[in-house]
This record gives C-alpha cells, structure tokens and sequence, in this order.
C-alpha cells in the first residue's frame, strides 16, 4: 500500500456583502480554501483543508511512495516542512481521512474512541451593537448552544463593555459566556500593540462580575510571565494558543503554567497526529483541550474528530454569526454544510475517516490559481 498522488487547489468564495471580521480592520470581500487530495494505490482518496501551505508542493516527493498509514513518520516530516514552509498541516488531515478509510473506522475512533458527539459553543464574528448581540444571544440560546464567544475590539473598552452587559441581561446565565480580546496576534496591516498586563488586569476584573467562563488571548501569545501572573490573579480561566505553532512552545506554556484552556487548530499547528499527544499532556495537567476552528467545515470537523475521540472537552467552538457567517459561507467546499443538532451538539457519526463530502461543482466554480 502506498501513496500514489497528492493534489493540491486553491478555491475563492465572494463574499457580498462582505464579512467585517471583528479582528480585521479590513472588511472581507473573498474567503479562501485550500484543498489537499491524497490518493492512494487503491484509489481512496483523502481530503484536508486549511492554510494555502506554500511552499509544500516542492516537497511532496518526500510522501509520494510511502506507506499512508505511517501517521507518526509523515507528521515528523510535516513538522519539519513547517520549519522551512507555510504551514503544511491539512496534509496531516488527509492523510487521517485517507487512514481511516483503509482502516474502516472514523477519525474520532482514531484518536482514542471516547466519543462521537461533541457540544459546540457559538463563536461570534461581527461587532454588533448591544441590542443587535443580545438578539444574536437570544438566538444562540434559542438554537439550543450551551455557550457562547463574543469578541472585544472595538473603539473603547466602555463600548464592549455595553455589549457584555446586554447580552448577559439578555440570556443571563442561559448560555455560558466567554470574551475573546485578541490580543495574542494581530492581522499584517494592524499595529497597534498588545495589551500591557495590567490592561489586562483591569479588563479581568470586569469581566469577572459577569462570570464570564473564560477570557481569551488577553496577552500577546508569547507574553509567558504575563499569562502566569494573570492566570494566578484571576477568577477566569485564561485561553490560549490558537496561533502557537510548534511543539516546543506549547511546552513552555505548560511548564510556565500559562493557561488553563488550550486552543490549537490542527489546521494550523501540528496536525491532528502531534495535537493528539498535546491533548493528553493538557488534560494530564487538569487543564482544557478545546480548539481553534475558524477556517471551513474540514478543519472543524477535524478538530472535532481529534477532541472527541481523545480527551473530550465540554464544547468546541462552531464559528457561526449569521447573517454575516453562515454554515453556507464558512462550508462552501463541502456538500453539506456542518450543523449542530437542536441541542448544539455535533454527531460525527461513524463513516469511515472524517466522513466528508466535496462539493465538486462548488470547487469547480470557486477554483483560483495558485
């Protein structure tokens, strides 16, 4: 058995009207996907998707021949490419999808078995107005979403501020709250600095009167003493880690205490293989395993897959704001978008690796140069 091909394309969605992402100065008028194919001598064929992984098409001589099912070597080489390269982790996915497959079991049975179906929480997208996010809540809560993320970032603390304060009148303690800050990482065009640790502080404190779950990216992502003090300082449960590329940085968070919720995207670090033994030494410390997962339908099913199956987690974050971001939009490659049930809650089912289905026309339709 052996891989016989990899194919990779590039497909652009436009977006009217556009996406004003809450962490983007820059409206979005065009949402990117990269699809991965590895085919193997049978003809099964694997799909990843995530980063445009520049640079990896130079090197897919280093997989072509090889034994797919060989997840440990292939991940070793990914990590190595990702030193050189874009990032090249939706390769790692296909190869799980191509697995499971010759395997015949589905890729959260991969990952250890423990579960097929996960919660999700709501993740928002767009600064709306109070009235405008405790509506959106009101809906989420009405969806039956246990949880829900809304995004600081606007002009003044005080206005995002109002909007915690109108969505916790709105749904009160219905839906579990959590507030991203953003500040781990910022878009090429954005300057402005992080926030300083006792910026941080202060915005803790508030949101600490609200029970807010957990307060995310409040620190530039390797802002490791600040994380530590400010972890030890709070109530919240600080989060993280959703841009953290490599092995040894999460090592540092660990070994530094820097966070109780760790948010890696198997999309954009270390793969499903690599994040499989991360999950276990977060959960070994008693801390949280729940990701990243703002990309399409794939990664998220991944991600949903390697949680799942591995440590479970109490929800995983469903990027979803409509009418700005549908399950259509975020899912364009797929033929069926990925939904929640009416208890926000995501059967993974038992198809053979992550169990998708290509919208080939869609992809057709959407295909860009590289």
């Amino acid at each position: 058995m052996s891989i016989r091909d990899i194919r990779i394309s590039h497909h652009v969605l436009p977006l009217d009207p556009p996406f004003p992402a809450a962490w983007d100065t820059r409206p979005r008028r065009r949402f990117g996907a990269t699809i991965v194919r590895v085919e193997d001598d049978q003809g099964r064929v694997g799909i990843g998707s995530g980063d445009p992984m520049h640079g990896l098409s130079e090197m897919l001589d280093l997989f072509i021949g090889q034994d797919p099912c060989a997840l440990e070597r292939h991940a070793e080489v990914l990590s190595n490419i990702g030193f050189h390269a874009g990032r090249p982790w939706p390769l790692d996915v296909a190869l799980w999808d191509l697995v499971g497959q010759i395997e015949g079991r589905s890729a959260w049975r991969m990952a250890g078995g423990r579960g097929g179906t996960i919660a999700c929480y709501a993740s928002s997208g767009v600064h709306r107005t109070p009235d405008a996010m405790a509506d959106q809540a009101r809906r989420m809560l009405a969806e039956g979403f246990p949880a829900m993320k809304i995004r600081f970032g606007r002009s003044t603390l005080e206005a995002d501020f109002a909007v915690l304060e109108a969505v916790h009148r709105a749904v009160g303690d219905g839906l579990t709250l959590m507030v991203d800050c953003n500040q781990g990482w910022r878009m090429p065009w954005d300057t402005q600095p992080p926030w300083t640790y006792a910026q941080a502080l202060e915005v803790a404190r508030e949101l600490e009167r609200y029970g807010v779950h957990w307060m995310e990216e409040p620190l530039h992502r390797g802002d490791y003493a600040g994380m530590t003090r400010l972890r030890r300082e709070t109530r919240l449960l600080i989060a993280g880690g959703e841009m953290t590329r490599e092995w040894h940085e999460f090592q540092t968070l660990l070994e530094r205490d820097c966070l109780d919720v760790y948010q890696p995207d198997a999309v954009c670090s270390l793969g499903m293989t690599h994040l499989r033994a991360l999950a276990e030494q977060v959960a070994a410390a008693g801390c949280v395993f729940t990701p990243h997962t703002w990309g399409n339908g794939i990664g998220l099913l991944a991600n949903a897959h390697l949680t799942a199956g591995s440590v479970g987690t109490a929800f995983i974050e469903l990027p979803y704001d409509p009418p700005e971001w549908t399950p259509e939009r975020r899912d364009f490659p797929l033929l069926t978008p990925v939904r929640p049930d009416e208890q926000g809650r995501l059967d993974l089912g038992d198809a053979p690796g992550l169990g998708i289905t290509l919208d080939e026309e869609r992809l057709a339709q959407t295909r860009v140069a590289p």
